[in-house]
């Protein structure tokens, strides 16, 4: 099965400004039916997106099964208003307000809840990670209120101690994860966390002239050793480009992020196997 765990249908890995211009009016369906597409021919038959607030990945699910696709969304991501994801989600003052975009997601056809709770690499300086992260009792409080509406919950998270918190607090998914510690991938093997580390964000860049790579090298290898660590662990990792993210392209974003992945794990394939299994009680 080929598949990719996190994807934006609304970007395009070339200017993320210019893609979301694309869709300012509507759903560009052209160029959404291209993408499904170029899934298709690769033989991509899962894809689960990372949501916008335009409607485009609703938009995409709608048409993926003409394509032989089946198309998981969020409807859109939530964050905290003047925290990381105002570019693409949708904000909240406090928890009555998440409480009210939960339901709203519910009613736009929502199969998960997509939480945006830090910032993101500073590819820029090494070991930083942009904003401030979230209080742990925060983060129990929206995986507590997004379960109990019946939604699982995918964290975009970085960070030893945030990913800490959201798998103790019983997040479903993990995406990105940077710059963690034994602590942070035991707590997701304990819990079962299925972790997509988008190796694929860091490893594109590396060359390209955009970061320095004195930053982009280490940055890499340090992922990459977390990674085999959490296979070691038996941490469920999931293939997933965030695809529309700067170099990763769509479809062939998920063919580098698996060829990185049997790089960094070698013979043990069961980690990307177990990932597989994980990955599936998403369709089902």
């Amino acid at each position: 099965m080929r598949y990719d765990a996190h994807i934006h249908m609304l970007l395009d890995g070339e200017n993320w400004r210019a893609a979301i211009a694309r869709h300012a009016d509507a759903p560009d369906e052209a160029y959404i039916r291209a993408v499904l597409a170029r899934y298709q021919a690769l033989g991509y038959t899962r894809l689960r997106d990372g949501g916008d607030r335009w409607g485009v990945c609703t938009c995409a699910a709608h048409m993926a099964g003409e394509y032989g696709i089946d198309y998981k969304t969020p409807a859109f991501p939530i964050h905290k208003a003047g925290c990381y994801g105002s570019f693409i989600g949708c904000g909240y003052e406090n928890l009555s307000e998440y409480g009210a975009l939960v339901e709203r997601a519910a009613r736009e056809g929502a199969d998960f809840i997509k939480i945006m709770i830090s910032g993101i690499m500073d590819f820029d300086r090494f070991g930083v990670i942009t904003g401030e992260p979230y209080a742990p009792e925060e983060i129990l409080e929206l995986i507590r209120i997004a379960h109990a509406a019946g939604f699982r919950v995918m964290a975009h998270a970085n960070g030893a101690r945030t990913v800490q918190a959201a798998a103790e607090a019983g997040v479903d998914s993990v995406e990105h994860g940077a710059y963690l510690d034994d602590t942070a991938l035991r707590a997701m093997a304990e819990h079962g966390t299925l972790w997509t580390p988008t190796i694929v964000t860091i490893g594109n860049l590396i060359g390209c002239g955009r970061y320095p790579d004195d930053v982009l090298k280490p940055l890499f290898r340090l992922h990459a050793e977390n990674i085999r660590r959490a296979a070691m662990l038996g941490v469920p990792i999931a293939i997933g480009s965030d695809a529309g993210a700067y170099r990763v392209l769509h479809a062939q974003g998920a063919e580098d992020e698996r060829r990185y992945l049997e790089d960094i794990l070698g013979e043990d394939s069961e980690a990307l196997l177990r990932g597989e299994r994980a990955f599936d009680v998403w369709f089902t």
